[in-house]
C-alpha cells in the first residue's frame, strides 16, 4: 500500500512551538515499522514556522510575512534534521521535497515531481514534503498544507491519505464547545450539511482547521482515494487506519470499498 500521511503542526510541537520528542520518536518509529512491513510510506510535513518560533524563543507566531519566511527558514532546518536522525536509526534514508503552488501547477515542474518522487520510493527512500515556506508567501497565507497532502496523494496515485491533527476527526459540531458533537466516522458524500459543521483554524502554531481538512478529502475522493482524519497524539493509531479499523473519520467516495 503507497501511504501518504500528513502531520499537522500541533501533533509535532508543544503548545511552547518546541518540539515534542517523545511524540515525533514514536512517529517515525510506526512509520518505519511501516515501511518494513512492505508499506510506500510519503510524509507531507508541517512545522518549519512553528518549529522556528520555538527555536527562535519568539513569543508567538510572527503576523508579517518576512517574520514567518525567517521562522520557516530556521525551522525547515530543525525539522529535517530531526527527521533525519529518528528515521535513520531505523535503517531507513529520507528525501526532502520542498513544494510551492507553482510547482504544481506548471505541467512540466509537477512532471518532474512525480518522475522524482517515484524513483526515490522505488530507491526505497522515505519522502518528506513540505511547502517552501521561506519563498512562497501565497501558501504561507493560505497555510494549508492539508491540501497539499491531498496534492500529493494524487500525484503519487496513493491508496490512502491520512491526516494526523489534534482532533479525533469531523464532529456533528465543535467539541470543545458542545458536549453533544458526536464523531462522524465515515464520510461518503461531503454535503452542505457537512461543510456547515467545520470551524476555523486549528492550533495557534498551524494554521490549518477542519475546514481545509474537508477540502483536502473532496479533493482525494475525486480522485479515489479514501482519506482518513485521526488525532496524531498517539501514533500508533496508524497501525489501526491501515489496516481499516473504524478509527477517526474515514472519507470515502460512494461504493468505493475502504
Amino acid at each position: 500500500m503507497r501511504i501518504v500521511i500528513k502531520v499537522g503542526t500541533s501533533t509535532l510541537a508543544h503548545a511552547t512551538g518546541l518540539l515534542n520528542i517523545r511524540r515525533v520518536e514514536n512517529l517515525c518509529a510506526v512509520m518505519s515499522d511501516l515501511k518494513n512491513a512492505g508499506h510506500q510510506v510519503i510524509l507531507v510535513t508541517s512545522g518549519a514556522i512553528g518549529m522556528g518560533v520555538g527555536k527562535l524563543s519568539l513569543p508567538a507566531r510572527p503576523s508579517d510575512i518576512p517574520g514567518k519566511q525567517a521562522a520557516a527558514a530556521v525551522g525547515q532546518c530543525e525539522l529535517m534534521y530531526t527527521y533525519d536522525k529518528l528515521f535513520t536509526e531505523h535503517n531507513h534514508t529520507v528525501a526532502q521535497i520542498l513544494l510551492t503552488g507553482s510547482d504544481l501547477r506548471c505541467d512540466d515542474r509537477r512532471q518532474n515531481f512525480q518522475n522524482t518522487l517515484f524513483r526515490l520510493l522505488e530507491l526505497g527512500a522515505l519522502p518528506i514534503i513540505n511547502e517552501n515556506d521561506t519563498i512562497a508567501t501565497e501558501e504561507i497565507v493560505i497555510g494549508d498544507n492539508d491540501t497539499l497532502g491531498a496534492i500529493v496523494a494524487t500525484n503519487a496515485q496513493a491508496d490512502l491519505l491520512i491526516l494526523l491533527s489534534d482532533i479525533d476527526g469531523l464532529y456533528t459540531a465543535d467539541p470543545h464547545t458542545d458536549a453533544s458533537a458526536q464523531l462522524l466516522q465515515r464520510v461518503e458524500e461531503i454535503t452542505p450539511d457537512i461543510e456547515a459543521m467545520t470551524g476555523g483554524a486549528g492550533s495557534k502554531l498551524g494554521t490549518g482547521g477542519m475546514h481545509t481538512k474537508l477540502h483536502a478529502a473532496r479533493l482525494a475522493m475525486e480522485a479515489g482515494i479514501p482519506m482518513v482524519i485521526a488525532n496524531g497524539q498517539e501514533p500508533s493509531i496508524l497501525y489501526d487506519i491501515v489496516a481499516g479499523k473504524p478509527v477517526g473519520t474515514r472519507f470515502v467516495s460512494k461504493g468505493a470499498k475502504g
